[in-house]
């Protein structure tokens, strides 16, 4: 029970220091050493997770044929997460004109992702990640506030009809900048 409250209790102090803009940001323009996650070119792994109604979503089934933005986030409801889950949500028609299937995945359950994209009337799909499998085969870093406390990172991924990575962005504490940075890339 103190684990959890701890870990709760640090989402809040990192979603109070968003609110004042401090905190330590990291971005896709970082040096390539600070960087382990997928890069430009990399093929993106395949998986199947389970959805926020229960239905299983097959990668495979989409490769090819949309470009697929895919955005890792640590906790529904949170307010940094919300930021950047309404932010995807306020430019969905954008997406969709660009041919590109927005995916948000964490490792929170089917039920709160179906919780969450009800109240915020989330167009677009959220994958439940228990294990995070995914956000480790892609290998996501963990945002390390010390004393043992980390939690899972936030970034987004384009990934072009070749199956490959071609843009990434990362920022843990300005979640709505996610959306801007990827329509940029996409508009360009």
């Amino acid at each position: 029970m103190k684990a959890i409250f701890k870990k709760e209790l640090l989402i809040g102090l990192i979603a109070a220091s968003s609110c004042v803009g401090l905190g330590n940001t990291a971005t896709a323009q970082d040096t390539p050493t600070e960087m382990t996650t997928l890069k430009q070119g990399e093929k993106v792994p395949d998986f199947n997770l389970m959805d926020q109604n229960g239905k299983l979503f097959k990668l495979s089934k989409y490769k090819g044929k949309k470009k697929l933005v895919i955005f890792f986030y640590p906790k529904d409801e949170s307010p940094v997460c919300t930021k950047e889950a309404c932010a995807f949500r306020d430019a969905y028609a954008k997406y969709s004109d660009a041919n590109a299937l927005v995916i948000g995945i964490n490792n929170g359950t089917v039920a709160s992702h179906k919780a969450f994209a009800d109240k915020e009337h989330l167009p677009f799909t959220l994958l439940s990640d228990p294990d995070n499998k995914v956000l480790n085969a892609f290998k996501i870093k963990d945002q390390d506030f010390g004393n043992n406390m980390k939690v899972s990172g936030r970034e987004t991924f384009i990934v072009g009809l070749n199956g490959t990575v071609v843009y990434s962005f990362r920022d843990f504490m300005k979640g709505d900048e996610h959306s801007k940075q990827v329509l940029a890339y996409l508009n360009k």
